[in-house]
């Protein structure tokens, strides 16, 4: 037996069987070994791992001394892996060592991962020995032994050979269309050709994931859920990352709209954290409660555009439907045709007539405004005052180029509604601009989900139009009911007209919708907050804050909760939390209040007062309440309402008001708002 050498390979170590004057006569790693085969990966090694033996240089493979039969390329792609254990191993790794410079789409190597799958006998998910890792690799999981493969060593591995017929018919045509590939030609973008066919192509992609969903059954009663994972931008050009960012929200909402009792899609939220990070295929599925994953790619090659999408299954990891859609970009926009042929043969679906007719039509867009949307999108999902107004820019520009682009009108609507919330702009001028485009948008699409969502907002954030609001949001539900920030809109509606219940139950399905989003675990626990169910409406606000660190609610509702608790010592380390001056200036009244320091809350007031006395009346007037001031509070009421306040919309739920409840004043001031008594 020869000696074992441990060699620190990463985190961990490798134990390796080596000849004592090679063991010594050298310091041997596993990128020394990837040197070494530059020329081939044969490299004259014994690997073992587990029950198997794998023989470089035979280009064998036993398991338990029984041969394992394998084509060339699906032993070339498990060497590779086996000579790099227990780390991430890129696709383009693996394409490069395997392939060389020749061109190979990504399902062939997806194909061949599976085939090694089962011929490795992969039948637990525990036991697996190649792990996917979401839109980057695999890992090779097991410890692997290396040996100098003696000449004459007696293995009992079979050679391997082109697959028997038998075998071809598990692996359909992997190594024709692998050798059928053509040379990488030079890098070259042409974006408003592509970016208007994307649209169109997104249409194919959606059906012929749903093709392959709907032929699955899942448990009684239990839907079927979908992740969307964040397309991966492989240009070669960071600045296109906006164009990937929209093409997944794209996606994510036209599958959502298939079929929501049965198709249930995670939303965008939830699945974008992990657009930069290495997590297991397996994982993910835990994170999410989700079945099958969508992964999806852009990339170019000289004048050629693709987009590269696959399904997989996330319990046994196996890829249940792969396409790549690559035009000549001269081509590209003429790709009608193909895609409506594509859609005829891909298309199984349980689709009432007019979905399908929904569904298949196409969608024409001024290439230029379709960029033009994205871009605005991009900068709207992001904080700062100066995203806001690059947003709106865009979303003019959109309008602009394409004044029948109804999504662009919704898009302009929301930014300008938004600087209004900032300060960005007046607030009359930014409101009668936002009314205007979501009314364009909807005389352009009366069924656009988005534009009734955003003429819900408005009849609610300025006309204090409860009722019309409510409707407005349900409408959207159901044109769109798997998009959970419309569902999160509904349940704050819900909770503002009294119904807490049943706000808790579509707050939950938000939850659902969007597992990892903090703004669904936030409204959520908004909503426990004026129900008064403090200690779960505490909780869902450190589960937000364990998401997302920055959520704006969560530091000021829990001082809140504590002082409502009894526990003001705790309220003001966790106001000092707060991001937002004005929202501090709010909460330490209260608290010093709460701790018997009325002449510190006293000062902490007028500085409130003096503030933003033309912002935040209902604030004053909650601070108020809170102090037992009543004829005060009801005087700055009066001046939030003068002032379209939109704090006015919790003044039926909120628990700071609770000491007006038995004030006839207060049931005047609910029917002055509309709102139910």
């Amino acid at each position: 037996m020869l000696p074992a050498l441990i060699v620190s390979h990463g985190g961990g170590s490798v134990p390796w069987e080596l000849p004592v004057k090679k063991a010594f006569g050298m310091a041997l790693t596993l990128d020394d070994l990837g040197k070494e085969r530059q020329s081939s990966l044969a490299d004259g090694y014994l690997y073992r791992f587990g029950q198997f033996a794998l023989d470089s240089r035979k280009r064998a493979v036993s398991r338990a001394d029984s041969p394992v039969s394998l084509t060339p390329k699906a032993f070339d792609v498990l060497l590779f892996l086996v000579q790099n254990p227990n780390r991430l191993v890129t696709k383009d790794e693996l394409l490069q060592a395997v392939w060389g410079d020749t061109f190979v789409e990504e399902g062939n190597l997806t194909q061949y991962i599976y085939y090694l799958r089962k011929a490795l006998g992969e039948n637990s998910e525990d036991a697996r020995l190649i792990v996917t890792i979401a839109r980057k690799g695999y890992q090779f999981t097991a410890d692997v032994t290396v040996a100098e493969a003696a000449d004459t060593a007696k293995q009992a591995a079979v050679q391997v050979s082109i697959a028997e017929s038998s075998l071809a018919d598990t692996q359909p045509a992997l190594e024709s269309s692998a050798d059928e590939a053509l040379p990488l030609a030079q890098k070259h973008w042409r974006k408003a050709a592509v970016v208007g066919a994307f649209a169109v192509l997104l249409v194919v992609v959606c059906f012929a994931s749903w093709r392959h969903l709907g032929g699955v059954t899942p448990p009684r009663s239990q839907k079927i859920v979908l992740a969307v994972l964040p397309f991966e931008n492989l240009t070669g050009d960071p600045n296109k990352q906006y164009l990937a960012d929209g093409l997944t929200e794209e996606t994510i909402s036209q599958l959502g709209r298939l079929n929501p009792e049965r198709l249930g899609v995670i939303a965008r939220t939830s699945v974008m954290g992990y657009k930069h990070k290495d997590v297991r295929l397996d994982q993910i599925g835990r994170d999410l409660s989700a079945q099958y994953v969508l992964e999806n790619s852009l990339q170019e090659s000289g004048n050629h555009i693709r987009l590269t999408a696959q399904l997989i299954q996330v319990k046994d990891q196996t890829q249940l439907w792969s396409h790549d859609y690559d035009y000549p970009v001269k081509d590209f926009l003429n790709v009608e045709d193909d895609v409506a042929k594509a859609v005829a043969q891909e298309m199984r679906v349980r689709l009432t007539s007019q979905q399908q007719a929904d569904l298949t039509q196409p969608r024409p867009v001024n290439p230029e405004a379709f960029d033009a949307y994205l871009q605005g999108y991009y900068f709207f999902q992001r904080p700062t005052d100066k995203d806001t107004d690059m947003a709106a820019k865009y979303f003019e520009r959109a309008t602009q180029l394409d004044p029948s682009y109804a999504l662009a009108w919704v898009g302009l609507s929301r930014a300008r509604n938004w600087q209004v919330n900032t300060g960005l702009i007046p607030a009359e001028e930014g409101h009668r601009l936002a009314r205007q485009a979501v009314e364009r948008a909807l005389a352009l699409n009366p069924n656009l989900a988005a534009a009734h969502a955003q003429t819900g907002r408005i009849k609610q954030q300025v006309d204090f139009d409860w009722a019309g609001a409510d409707a407005s949001f349900q409408r959207a539900i159901a044109l769109e009911p798997g998009n959970p920030e419309n569902v999160r809109l509904e349940a704050f509606s819900a909770d503002i007209l009294g119904r807490s219940d049943e706000a808790i139950e579509v707050g939950r399905r938000a939850v659902d919708l969007d597992p990892l989003n903090a703004d669904s675990w936030e409204n959520l626990g908004e909503t426990k907050f004026f129900k008064g169910q403090l200690d779960e409406a505490a909780a869902d606000f450190k589960k937000a804050l364990e998401l997302n660190p920055d959520v704006v609610a969560a530091h000021t509702v829990l001082s809140q909760i504590y002082v409502m608790q009894g526990r003001p010592h705790d309220a003001l380390p966790e106001i000092e939390l707060v991001r937002y001056d004005l929202l501090r200036a709010f909460l330490y009244p209260i608290a010093y209040y709460a701790l018997g320091r009325e002449k510190e809350s006293n000062a902490a007031l007028s500085e409130l007062i003096a503030r933003c006395h033309a912002d935040c009346a209902y604030q004053i007037a909650e601070v108020y309440v809170f102090r037992n001031q009543s004829d005060e509070a009801f005087e700055w009421l009066d001046r939030a309402y003068a002032q379209r306040d939109s704090g006015l919309i919790g003044t039926k739920v909120d628990p700071l008001l609770k000491n007006l409840h038995s004030d006839p004043r207060y049931a005047a001031f609910l029917k002055k708002l509309n709102l139910p008594i």
